[in-house]
């Protein structure tokens, strides 16, 4: 019989890509298990399985103590002595107890235990093959179809497609070969999980990789992709070559280059746009096919107003206002968008509700500064800075204060004149 299972191991090596070594460790682990139950044991003891020989041996393990008190886990050194005097203390010293039926038993009580470490061995192996491809493209055959997954056969591996990460509207065939993203590869208790997807934003940018060999190669880089899976999309890039056009190189001839990539995607809209370091004209270029006027920037709230043509503004926002937000989303920029019109009838608003004093002139400001020549001119000075301070801004502050100083002066000069008339 152990004949016999050295050329199982054999087999399973060759077919299945299990290492001997792993057999062989699962086996003998699981004997030990075999011979404490079956033989009532409770010793320390080691199994030795020869997969050339196909011979099986068992081993009681018992360490050379000063004195011993038990003796299925110890020896004495006066006793281990005896059989070799270069024992010394703490030494360990094996006993073969093989018992003579022990290949049959240990063999019936060790299958299970074999068999799920040949599992495990199979599910490593299969998780470090498909971990590999994890964020790549991969080609697998559609098995079925239900109601949450589309399964896709992998070869070894069956990997799952959930509901997110399939492209609306989209319909698989029995059989059908797909392109499909790894999402990820994780252990479960069922073993391996391969999960996969056609809506992520990177099996767009892995298409343009396979697609563009300047962006495979760097010389083309895809900074930043917005898409609605199956809908539309939008793709920033920008080239480190200056003498290469980059979105004229993700175009292709002709459109060769993209229209491969949307056939892939079942004709989803793709709008590819330049990256420029400055914020506005890289707006510009994300609101594609919009034109746009002007872009007025509100830093602080990282937002931005963009103005379009009347003509345009339904082109602008787009089809229940996903132009908008796909744009909105490769800038990171909130983006709010106005007609000329619109925005012309805003800033007028704006202005309108100013805070009064912001809009008052000077010559407004005859009743605040006429002082009457018999109040103190220190006094109307302070009056004047206080007025000058709550309510004016800084450039009529200003003036505010020179013509007080002036009022000031002639109040000062009339009541000297009154004190010598």
């Amino acid at each position: 019989m152990s004949k016999e299972l050295a050329k199982a191991l054999q087999v399973l090596e060759e077919e299945k890509g299990i290492s001997r070594d792993i057999i062989k460790e699962a086996l003998e682990s699981a004997l030990v298990l075999a011979y404490k139950k079956n033989y009532d044991q409770a010793q320390n003891v080691e199994v030795v399985f020869d997969d050339k020989k196909g011979t099986i041996k068992v081993y009681s393990v018992k360490e050379v103590v000063q004195t011993n008190y038990d003796s299925t886990l110890e020896i004495s050194l006066e006793e281990a002595l005896k059989i070799n005097k270069a024992y010394e203390l703490g030494d360990k010293i094996r006993f073969e107890v093989t018992p003579k039926d022990f290949g049959r038993i240990a063999t019936q009580t060790a299958k299970h235990v074999i068999m799920q470490r040949i599992r495990e061995a199979e599910r490593d192996i299969i998780f470090d093959e498909y971990s590999q491809y994890q964020d790549e493209i991969i080609t697998g055959t559609v098995e079925r179809v239900d109601q949450r997954f589309v399964y896709v056969n992998l070869g070894k591996i069956e990997a799952v497609m959930p509901i997110s990460e399939q492209i609306q509207g989209e319909v698989f065939e029995m059989d059908q070969r797909i392109k499909v993203y790894v999402v990820k590869v994780e252990k479960t208790n069922k073993g391996p999980q391969v999960v996969v997807s056609r809506a992520h934003a990177d099996f767009l940018r892995r298409l343009f990789e396979q697609e563009v060999p300047e962006i495979y190669d760097g010389t083309v880089e895809i900074v930043n992709i917005a898409r609605e899976a199956g809908d539309r999309s939008k793709v920033a890039v920008r080239s480190r070559d200056t003498n290469v056009d980059p979105v004229g190189t993700c175009v292709g001839q002709k459109g060769q280059r993209v229209q491969t990539i949307v056939n892939e995607l079942n004709g989803e809209n793709m709008d590819i746009v330049e990256w420029d370091e400055d914020p506005a004209t890289f707006i510009r270029n994300a609101m594609n096919p919009a034109e746009v006027v002007d872009v007025n920037f509100d830093e602080a709230n990282h937002a931005c107003i963009v103005v379009v043509p009347d003509y345009q503004l339904s082109l602008a926002i787009g089809k229940k206002g996903q132009n908008a937000r796909l744009a909105a989303r490769l800038t990171t920029y909130k983006i709010d968008i106005k007609s000329e019109s619109d925005y012309a009838t805003y800033m007028a608003e704006l202005a309108n509700h100013e805070p009064e004093v912001e809009s008052l002139e000077l010559t407004d400001l005859d009743d605040t500064i006429d002082m009457d020549a018999e109040v103190d001119s220190a006094e109307a000075l302070r009056h004047a800075e206080e007025v000058a301070e709550d309510v004016l801004r800084p450039e009529d502050a200003e003036a505010l204060m020179d013509q007080a100083q002036a009022q000031a002066e002639l109040n000062e000069e009339d009541r000297l004149s009154q004190d010598e008339a």
